[in-house]
């Protein structure tokens, strides 16, 4: 097992002291105490849910502090303390099993291989003892929190009457109740009329808060979730794949529709201190949670079109984001609220510093991202799980249209009928089915299935386009294996916050489309915890200098995570691989080569169970069925690792006996190993404890799987239409060679040693793009195709 604990901040004997006096665990005295008065003080608070000295004594009765003396024998006669004995009992307290999980004989050995950190000074003095406490209540357990975590859960801070928040190791603790919170709803006046009712829109918002003194303000976690009222069913709606590649010509474009002027605000009828609505949806993040009993409020809205709210959903649009920044403006100080739909009687968040955060994954952190490239006042800081940078890189690629994977004809138009909730009750679908049937047909006529190309539409909803504007710090998280939100979104939204003097944080696991608040072998709560400490309360813990710039997950070792000082840099060394007819090569090719690959992918598929992720292992496989319908190429085995960060860069010349055509390309690790899983899996259901209130999370984690051949590390494709940019279409002539230039999505894969880098070149995608009937031949010449590798040192 290893623990990678990045956010653990090492503090010297004085400051240890005063923080522990703190907590109330020790006083100003402690140093002048015996050695043994203090361990035994230290423990009777290990075993807070015991409310006796018997009950404590008991359970300090079965600890060991070596193989012969108990930690109680050590109590009654107490002798010089060494190091072992101290971390043989650290280790226990921590959840580790004597025996089983280290030897009680060199505990040492288990805290340096499991990378838990340790004072080895021997022997234990009193001064280092109470560091040593220090060290042991910010380590982690076995179970993921820190040993002061699992304490506070258990009721350590059941009786603390001292200052809110309480900050400990430069985190915030918990010490707000949060079985009884304040749980309610507000409706913020957003400056818009989407639904077109002459009345600016309201959004319901809701909050959980603990109950606080009049004189505490508390800052916000706000997540802005279009899915935090419901869904519709839309798989009658979804577009139709199995179609030809069209030859594109001018596209149509959409009427442009007069915008109304804005509804004046409504009048204010008066003012309230207390909400009338009481928040009955369920909070939907583990990490707001968390936070919640250490003093940040969660506050969630759906944003327009959803239940309760007013508006239509449009994706990805300014209004969508002028929606989402409206609820930061209110907890700001800078927009009205209501305590219902109808009285205009405003109420303020009084209860807030003004100080808000953004969380969550997929859209939720789209929206985050959107909301900081407005700069709005207020909004410190986002945490941006797998969010979307440009909807383009979402729903298109390089002139195709391309889908997030398990989501075949999926586009615009389907998701924001997905997130439209307000069609769950029906006299206010009715007010507004008609002007959300013609956003639909807005959305369908200018996403333009048809071409795939880039346009106005999709310059609007790309979020890149005024990074320049970001003022609020950004930490974004992406799986390195998310064919969903593709890693693209992430690396180049990196790349343009270079250009702002934003801090900024990047952690890149191997999982795919998923939150990682919950592994044992990363310290993310703990991570996040100290950023929002140090954004949102002015916390001075150094948080910028501490957490690394780039954390990345290591793809071969379980559990191994390593600070990087960046990602993909431009400037990153290149290693360029030539196409020959038998290998993948460092030499430059002499002779003139020419293969021949067709394109009949759809019927192999018809006849194979239609099954998307079937079909994408059938056809890297060896051998393979799909070898007519594809040119295949591998290295020989490496004599050291590769490791590859950035974007590969292909370049291909191709022909095609058709008007129309497309390249895909896969590059692969092939290698018989044991690799990471891409979904973590359940360690323990239900055992990761957020908060003393009982609330939980699953435990999981990413673990070695059985040996496979091969491993996906990276894809794209482009439409040979657009072979000079993704908004230029250039008609095909079949039989004539074009050259073709394109970034596959970003990664950070290492190779090992022994193992042979492929590339597979095909056509159709029976995951990701349309699937034609119609048969096409293609054929590369060899000497002008490349493989442009980025590679760094582990």
């Amino acid at each position: 097992m290893k623990i990678n604990q990045f956010a653990q901040i090492h503090v010297d004997a004085e400051q240890a002291l005063a923080e522990l006096q703190t907590i109330g665990l020790f006083t100003v005295g402690a140093t002048k105490k015996p050695l043994a008065t203090n361990l035994a003080h230290f423990l009777h608070s290990c075993f807070p849910e015991a409310t006796t000295k018997s009950g404590q004594d008991e359970a300090i009765a079965k600890l060991l502090l070596d193989g012969q003396t108990t930690v109680s024998d050590f109590l009654a006669a107490p002798t010089a303390l060494s190091a072992a004995q101290f971390y043989n009992l650290a280790l226990q307290l921590l959840g580790f099993e004597a025996g089983t999980d280290f030897d009680l004989a060199d505990p040492l050995k288990f805290m340096r291989t499991s990378q838990l950190a340790f004072d080895a000074t021997d022997p234990v003095d009193n001064t280092t003892l109470l560091t040593n406490i220090y060290l042991l209540l910010t380590t982690h357990t076995k179970l993921g929190l820190t040993f002061l975590d699992d304490l506070a859960n258990r009721g350590f801070f059941a009786n603390y009457t001292g200052p809110r928040p309480l900050f400990f190791n430069g985190k915030a603790q918990a010490v707000f109740d949060t079985q009884n919170l304040i749980k309610e709803v507000v409706y913020v006046e957003a400056p818009l009329d989407t639904d077109q009712d002459d009345q600016r829109d309201l959004l319901a918002t809701t909050i959980f808060r603990p109950r606080v003194t009049d004189d505490l303000k508390i800052p916000a976690l706000y997540t802005a979730n279009p899915y935090f009222k419901g869904i519709n069913d839309v798989d009658a709606m979804l577009h139709d794949v199995d179609q030809e590649l069209a030859v594109k010509t001018a596209p149509v474009k959409p009427p442009v529709t007069p915008q109304k002027p804005l509804p004046a605000p409504r009048q204010v009828a008066g003012q309230a201190n207390q909400t009338e609505k009481t928040a009955t949806d369920l909070s939907s993040y583990a990490l707001n949670d968390y936070m919640l009993a250490r003093g940040f409020a969660s506050v969630y809205a759906g944003g327009i079109g959803t239940r309760d709210s007013d508006g239509i959903r449009t994706c990805g649009t300014v209004e969508e984001t002028i929606s989402t920044i409206a609820i930061i403006e209110w907890l700001n100080g800078k927009r009205r609220a209501f305590t219902n739909r109808t009285d205009n009687i405003e109420i303020k968040a009084s209860w807030c510093n003004g100080n808000v955060a953004m969380t969550g994954k997929s859209y939720l952190g789209t929206l985050a991202t959107a909301a900081a490239t407005t700069g709005v006042p207020g909004l410190k800081t986002i945490i941006a799980e797998a969010a979307i940078s440009s909807w383009y890189d979402y729903y298109r690629d390089n002139g195709l249209v391309v889908a997030p994977v398990d989501c075949q004809g999926e586009d615009t138009d389907v998701l924001a009928k997905l997130c439209f909730s307000r069609q769950k009750d029906a006299a206010d679908y009715a007010k507004v089915k008609q002007v959300f049937a013609n956003e639909l047909n807005q959305l369908q006529i200018s996403q333009d299935r048809t071409t795939g190309n880039y346009n106005d539409f999709w310059d609007e909803r790309n979020y890149r386009n005024q990074a320049a504007n970001v003022k609020a710090d950004v930490v974004l998280v992406h799986g390195l294996n998310d064919w969903n939100v593709k890693p693209r979104n992430a690396e180049k939204m990196w790349q343009a916050l270079k250009q702002t003097k934003v801090q900024r944080k990047l952690i890149l696991h191997q999982g795919q489309h998923i939150y990682i608040n919950n592994m044992p072998s990363l310290d993310f709560t703990d991570m996040m915890n100290l950023w929002l400490s140090y954004e949102l309360y002015g916390v001075a813990n150094n948080a910028p200098a501490i957490l690394p710039n780039v954390t990345i997950q290591d793809n071969l070792q379980p559990e191994t995570w390593r600070g990087h000082h960046d990602w993909a840099p431009a400037d990153r060394k290149r290693q360029l691989y030539h196409f020959t007819p038998a290998s993948l090569t460092l030499d430059e090719p002499t002779d003139a080569a020419f293969v021949t690959f067709k394109d009949d992918n759809r019927r192999l598929f018809d006849q194979h169970e239609r099954n998307e992720t079937r079909w994408l292992h059938d056809f890297i496989a060896e051998p393979t069925a799909y070898q007519a319908q594809q040119f295949r190429l591998k290295t020989g085995p490496l004599t050291q690792p590769l490791v590859i960060d950035g974007n590969i860069v292909v370049t291909l010349q191709a022909a095609v006996d058709q008007p129309t055509g497309m390249l895909s390309v896969l590059v692969v690790d092939y290698g018989k190993a044991q690799r990471l899983g891409e979904v973590p899996a359940i360690i323990e259901r239900n055992g990761y404890q957020l908060d003393p209130a009982g609330k939980t999370d699953n435990l999981v984690e990413f673990k070695l799987q059985a040996a496979t051949d091969f491993k996906l590390i990276t894809r794209g494709h482009i439409n040979l239409q657009n072979r000079v940019s993704r908004s230029t279409s250039l008609p095909v002539e079949p039989g004539s060679f074009y050259t073709v230039n394109f970034e596959l999505q970003p990664t950070h894969f290492q190779l090992a040693a022994g193992h042979q880098l492929g590339v597979i070149v095909y056509a159709s995608d029976m995951g990701m793009t349309v699937r034609p009937q119609t048969v096409a031949n293609y054929r590369l010449d060899l000497n002008a195709c490349q493989l442009s590798v980025p590679f760094t040192k582990r």
